[in-house]
């Protein structure tokens, strides 16, 4: 680790010549923003920022100083050269994160909270009980990731991965094969894609105008595919670990932990619901969800204390996935190809390495999607590859070995093909249904004016 603390060393020294630099830049320069250069037509914050994952995919032991780095690389380089979307040096940083801190302060906030919470869970001995009800083949393992989807479709898919990670663990005697660890974050990407309370994305989505029932026919999608993953994964995970046989001699149940678990995820349920549906645009300025359950989980500490702890365990895995979301906000998008299925599919590639919550504000800005085509696409999209999602870098903090890209791909190929059928069965069987958001007129192709000949009389 000495390397890692010289290069923070290095780039400290090349961040502050910038700042000084950026600074007088706005006395004498005001908000003029600078041409950014390129390679090939490439712009440079891209090609950064594609070094930055190459790194986390190829350093999986190191992908938070890989994460933290380039963020630090790709900020001294807008500060010095190009600027930032709403203006140049200090000011143009500090108005670009007035924008993005809400979305930061809720990924930090829910990724630590639902650590938490999961550890609760584990703790109420709830995990424990389950093997008594669940098929002791494959078949149980296939239940309980249908059960991930489940709770996914009404929580957030963060707390869902953890939840199903946690019951995972317990009932597989901490022998999780890496295949079924990446059925788990897809499961609960899937259970969120077609709920507006479900994911960032979609709630994301909701705040913009988009009604709920634009985006439901994402399950189209989402059922098939769950299916398609849910057999090949838990087949093997029953080859690589049964389930534990039920234990008649384990603790009670701890019901009182079990009551905590309810009250913080009810609670993050009504916060979601009362900040889109009434208080409507408070979530745009507040990060009401994470400060919820931030706030449940502290108003119920005296009843369980949680594991504090855990919040140190877990701030390397949360600062990684915050220095990409950030890294990602900071490239020069400023659109999408034209709305069409064609793009919907390619984004939900492109969420597996490029950050799914950029790519979904750009999609709301520009308008014209069929959303729950695009919900699904962004949403489930994000499972072909670790860090594609918050909830899979939430189970990489419970699961290190997961922190392979190779690996994910390895094991975790069924993800795609579930992701290309799905798609595909909710293409023939909906079609591209492009729905306006509140307020909003869809652009009508312009007419086509046929020319009008004249009609010769014959003689007679």
């Amino acid at each position: 680790m000495p390397r890692f603390r010289h290069l923070f060393l290095i780039l400290g020294m090349l961040v502050l010549p910038s700042l000084a630099c950026a600074a007088e830049g706005n006395v004498l320069a005001g908000t003029l923003i600078r041409s950014s250069p390129d390679l090939f037509g490439i712009p440079l914050e891209f090609i950064m920022f594609a070094m930055v994952l190459v790194g986390v995919a190829v350093l999986h032991d190191y992908t938070f100083q890989v994460g933290v780095v380039g963020l630090f690389l790709i900020l001294n380089y807008k500060l010095l050269f190009t600027g930032f979307k709403h203006g140049t040096g200090l000011l143009g940083l500090g108005l670009h994160f007035q924008h993005e801190w809400v979305i930061l302060a809720n990924l930090l906030c829910l990724l630590l909270g639902f650590a938490l919470l999961a550890n609760q869970f584990e703790r109420s001995g709830v995990p424990e009980a389950l093997p008594k009800y669940l098929p002791a083949n494959w078949l149980g393992g296939l239940i309980l990731l249908l059960l991930i989807f489940v709770l996914s479709s009404f929580l957030d898919n963060i707390a869902a991965a953890l939840i199903g990670g946690t019951i995972a663990n317990v009932v597989y005697r901490h022998k999780v094969h890496i295949a079924y660890i990446a059925a788990i974050v897809a499961a609960s990407n899937a259970g969120g894609s077609g709920s507006v309370v479900g994911d960032t994305t979609t709630t994301m989505m909701w705040i913009a105008g988009v009604s709920p029932d634009q985006v439901l026919h994402a399950y189209m999608a989402a059922v098939p595919a769950v299916f398609i993953l849910g057999v090949p994964a838990a087949i093997i995970q029953n080859r690589h670990s049964a389930l534990a046989s039920p234990d008649a001699h384990h603790e009670p149940m701890d019901w009182g932990r079990f009551g905590v678990v309810f009250f913080v995820l009810a609670a993050a349920i009504v916060a979601n619901y009362m900040a889109n549906a009434v208080l409507v645009g408070l979530a745009d300025h507040v990060p009401i969800l994470g400060l919820t359950v931030m706030l449940a989980l502290l108003v119920t500490a005296p009843l369980r204390q949680p594991d504090w702890s855990l919040l140190v365990t877990n701030m390397k895995g949360t600062l990684f996935l915050l220095s990409l979301v950030a890294s990602a906000s900071l490239m020069p998008v400023d659109d999408l190809p034209a709305a069409s299925w064609e793009t919907a599919y390619m984004l939900g590639f492109v969420s597996a390495v490029f950050d799914n919550i950029p790519l979904t504000a750009l999609a709301i800005k520009q308008g014209g999607f069929d959303w729950g085509m695009l919900a699904f696409s962004v949403g489930f999209g994000g499972s072909m590859v670790w860090f594609g999602s918050s909830s899979g870098v939430a189970i990489s903090n419970m699961f290190p070995e997961a922190k392979s890209v190779a690996s994910w791909l390895r094991n975790g190929w069924y993800i795609i093909v579930a992701y290309v059928i799905g798609f595909f069965i909710l293409l023939g069987f909906n079609g591209w249904e492009p729905t306006p958001r509140a307020g909003e007129t869809l652009k009508q192709p312009a007419a086509i004016t046929q020319p009008v000949i004249p009609i010769q009389q014959s003689a007679h």
